[in-house]
């Protein structure tokens, strides 16, 4: 029987030790989030094809982990998905979904990891929250975005619990920096009685 690590996922960690986390759910991360319904990457990749006209736009699929965003982001529509992942492990998962047109390495300290203006829509799904990526991802990729650029994210229950990962985007949206152009709260992980916020956002 497979290892479990929702108990621990969510445990207040060090970027090192998340990796690590990451590097030995790989194998089973997939079965475990599918048996517990992980809806939030259908939910936000719906979201944003029905607000984008152009569905050939390259997407850039921010901490794709094993590829489930990108499928996700595919079924809905988008014909051109780049992923970027700091963990090897689980970006050989992704590589054997064949969704990505390419796979790139992230580096957790690089403090842009995004060449600024090369792509205008960027999806971190599941990405930014407790025991995963700091509430600051959300400035970094709003810095990458070209003006009138979009980031689709997402942030489910325990961050929507933490001011600071909302109080994030509130500070670009409060002197008007970017535009909220969708918030919805709906399940993210039913399995877990959990839910989430999906958002869209347009850099002013």
């Amino acid at each position: 029987m497979a290892e479990k690590f929702f108990d621990k996922v969510y445990d207040e960690a060090t970027p090192e030790q998340n990796q690590r986390l990451y590097a030995d759910w790989a194998a089973s991360y997939d079965e475990e989030v599918g048996e517990n319904g992980y809806a939030t990457p259908g939910r936000l990749a719906r979201a944003l094809h029905r607000y984008l006209p152009e569905h050939d736009i390259p997407v850039l699929d921010y901490g794709c982990g094993t590829g489930l965003s990108g499928l996700a982001l595919k079924l809905a529509g988008f014909t051109v998905i780049d992923g970027i992942d700091p963990n090897p492990e689980m970006r050989a998962v992704a590589e054997a979904k064949d969704v990505y047109r390419k796979l790139m390495e992230m580096d957790i300290t690089d403090p842009e990891p995004v060449v600024p203006g090369s792509y205008r829509v960027i999806a971190a799904i599941g990405v930014i929250g407790t025991g995963a990526a700091p509430p600051e991802t959300f400035d970094l990729l709003m810095r990458a975005l070209p003006k009138g650029g979009t980031l689709a994210f997402s942030l489910n229950d325990h961050a929507l619990s933490d001011p600071v990962f909302e109080g994030a985007m509130c500070g670009w949206l409060d002197c008007g920096a970017g535009r909220l152009m969708v918030k919805e709260y709906g399940p993210h992980l039913p399995g877990l009685n959990l839910n989430s916020n999906v958002y869209i956002i347009e850099k002013a």
